[in-house]
């Protein structure tokens, strides 16, 4: 009888893949990649036509040794490694590194770990996708590019240990603009006017909201104007003079791809995207289910695509059928486009087995893979429902000239929200009291409420909304999100408080740095335009040395004229009036991970070090002692006082050294304007300087 090997990438698959197969299959792991460029050069031969050059990764060779004395033992070996362009290379580069026959290798692929998609695959063996390698070759190979040139000019700029990337230099200046559009915005106020309206004495009350007058719909821009208003409506009638009853319906959502879970994960779970992936790669892999050994639960986690195997959906119909009725099973399925990205060859992210319900598996999960799969067959099983429908009425209330109006919805079939809610979903507020509203009625008014709001700026980015961001611009691919949030983070280019996302003073240098020098690099258009000619060579339509023929040339320039213009610059530390403590050095500025700090210049006789106190050059709005530019925590600039015992002022933005004119409160930097601190007063002018 023949022996068969079966590799895989992860030692976790070894245990639940082991069990579906019989004694003539031996299952080993490659544990992730065995050959890479190498660390310490760029490990690409430009005059060779790009040729990469590969090395056994440092720590492989035992492991490789072994996996050596496995082909020699099997008749046939079968690379089972993940579903994806990484996937294929793995599984191209064990080839090589094994010295296996192609004749002898095949290549399998299944998109989740159950008996029956692993026993299907050794049915269908194909071999190698060149293009797919190709594909994560040329990735490889550009990230290298970037990475390996840019970052010693960073190093040489600001500190050692720094880095630059294909995608997370995009990323930062994205967050980078974001917080600038924060900074620079000014709050505009505007009114509400509710009134407070019914048909009678000790009947229901309902709101109806002002929303302008029969000509025009009016925003209310003061509170003399809100109060204006009011005068105009003292004596006036309410009236109904419309009525409108209709019906509307609630989509069911798709099934999750990995940008849409790694986003409902962080608003509803408040997870990472790194936490995220983590925990679906081990339901992904296989959990130890009580009475049933290692079961892979969910299918291959990294995909753009909605698409739904035809097994798949019929099962989760009957399974709807059975136990919420016929009546929820959804009668259409509406795919999103797949952009042909090669992720979309998968399907969505839905569990294995639709019979496998939360509550069955509770006792056998950790909380938070209980919380992930809960959250994915939920979603899983709405998706296969129908829409939830809504009973909606609108009112049109009319004073004087003036229009008000009244709107609410009840559901009337919850649909697939018998099973699932997004996230942050809007509760829309019953008024059971409109009910009986009819055209021509007078109403009572017992109130009107005047309310002051004030525009919000653009908000922080969370791990959540920048992913969709990331998504919709077309940066980056549902493999490279985590990632690329995790090194920003790593790096001490971000920060997090709570979920927002804020970029830190080293962010700050490191982002002008790079749109400085290397503006095509963090170019979102240049960057999208990237992804989609490396898509095509996945596709097969574009030779993937092409596009690193006609990149090259292009950084190789940008990295010569920024080497000169840092030659011309002395790159030496900036000296402070500061005396060290120690040896009667003046101290110097330094970055380290978190930012600047002061450091004496006799390193390493001397290692005395000091936090570095940035004055802003302006007073104190309350006490008059000099402003510190500090950090919080997690490195978010502010501005405080320097004697923050008996001072506790604090701004996020740059107050200036001037009062209100028309309050007396004090002045802050608001992009090119110098603006009121309070959004009440409104005042703002042209700033004479805009140094910051």
């Amino acid at each position: 009888m023949s022996h068969n090997l079966v590799i895989v990438e992860s030692p976790a698959k070894v245990k639940t893949i082991k069990k579906f197969l019989g004694s003539n299959y031996t299952v080993s792991a490659s544990q992730g990649h065995v050959r890479d460029l190498p660390k310490s050069r760029l490990g690409i031969d430009i005059d060779d036509d790009y040729e990469p050059k590969y090395i056994t990764i440092r720590g492989k060779g035992e492991l490789l040794a072994g996996l050596r004395k496995d082909v020699k033992k099997s008749d046939h070996v079968y690379l089972a490694t993940d579903p994806d362009r990484e996937g294929e290379a793995i599984s191209w580069h064990l080839i090589h590194a094994l010295n296996i026959d192609e004749k002898k290798a095949s290549r399998i692929s299944f998109n989740e770990i159950t008996k029956d998609a692993v026993k299907a695959s050794l049915k269908q063996p194909r071999e190698i996708d060149m293009d797919l390698v190709n594909a994560q070759q040329a990735r490889r190979v550009l990230d290298r590019i970037v990475g390996y040139r840019i970052s010693p000019l960073l190093w040489a700029k600001v500190k050692r240990g720094l880095s630059a990337g294909r995608v997370q230099s995009v990323a930062l200046r994205i967050i980078a603009d974001r917080e600038k559009e924060i900074d620079d915005f000014i709050p505009e106020e505007y009114w509400d006017i509710t009134a407070i309206l019914s048909q009678g004495k000790g009947k229901k009350e309902f709101e109806a909201k002002f929303i302008g007058n029969s000509k025009k719909k009016i925003t209310i821009r003061s509170e003399k104007e809100a109060q204006n208003i009011e005068k105009e409506l003292k004596d006036k009638d309410f009236v109904i003079t419309e009525v409108k009853t209709g019906e509307r319906q609630k989509k069911a959502p798709l099934p999750f791809t990995t940008s849409t879970l790694q986003q409902e994960a962080s608003k509803g779970l408040n997870f990472s995207t790194v936490k995220t992936m983590r925990i679906a790669q081990q339901l992904y892999e296989g959990v130890d289910i009580k009475g049933n050994g290692t079961i892979g639960l969910i299918t291959y986690l990294r995909t753009d695509s909605t698409r739904i195997s035809d097994e798949a959906d019929k099962s989760a119909r009957a399974y709807i059928s059975k136990v919420y009725g016929a009546e929820y099973v959804g009668t259409a399925i509406t795919n999103k486009d797949s952009k042909k990205k090669i992720q979309d060859a998968h399907e969505a992210i839905r569990p294995s087995d639709i019979a496998r319900t939360p509550a069955s598996l509770k006792d056998s999960l950790t909380r938070d893979q209980f919380r992930l799969y809960q959250l994915i067959w939920k979603r899983f099983a709405a998706s296969r429902m129908k829409d939830a429908k809504y009973e909606t009425i609108s009112a049109k209330v009319t004073a004087g000239d003036y229009i008000f109006a009244a709107n609410t919805s009840r559901l009337t079939f919850d649909g697939f929200r018998a099973v699932y809610i997004e996230a942050e979903e809007e509760q829309t507020e019953k008024q059971d009291s409109l009910k009986n509203l009819k055209s021509g009625d007078k109403l009572l008014k017992s109130d009107l409420k005047k309310e002051q709001h004030f525009t919000m700026p653009p908000a922080h980015y969370t791990e959540a909304t920048l992913v969709k961001t990331m998504e919709d611009l077309g940066i980056g691919r549902p493999s490279t999100y985590a990632p690329t949030i995790s090194t920003l983070l790593g790096r001490h280019y971000i920060s997090k408080e709570g979920k927002n996302i804020f970029i830190t003073e080293l962010g700050d240098v490191v982002n002008n740095m790079m749109t400085t020098s290397f503006p095509s690099i963090v170019d979102v258009n240049f960057t999208a335009n990237m992804e989609s000619l490396l898509d095509g060579v996945e596709e097969g339509e574009v030779r993937w040395k092409t596009i690193i023929e006609n990149f090259y040339p292009d950084i190789d320039e940008a990295v010569k004229t920024a080497e000169k213009d840092l030659e011309s610059v002395k790159i030496a530390d900036e000296e402070t009036d500061v005396v060290c403590d120690l040896c009667g050095r003046n101290m110097v500025i330094k970055y380290g991970p978190h930012g600047k700090f002061l450091a004496c210049p006799g390193f390493p006789e001397c290692r005395n070090t000091k936090p570095y106190l940035e004055k802003a050059g302006v007073a104190c709005p309350n006490c008059g002692k000099d402003l510190i530019l500090r950090k919080t925590k997690k490195g978010r600039k502010y501005y405080g006082c320097e004697d923050q015992e008996n001072c506790k002022f604090m701004s996020w933005q740059k107050p200036l050294n001037e009062k209100c004119p028309k309050c007396g409160g004090y002045l802050i930097q608001r992009g090119k304007y110098a603006a009121c601190n309070d959004p009440a007063c409104g005042f703002k002018k042209e700033a004479e300087n805009n140094d910051n």
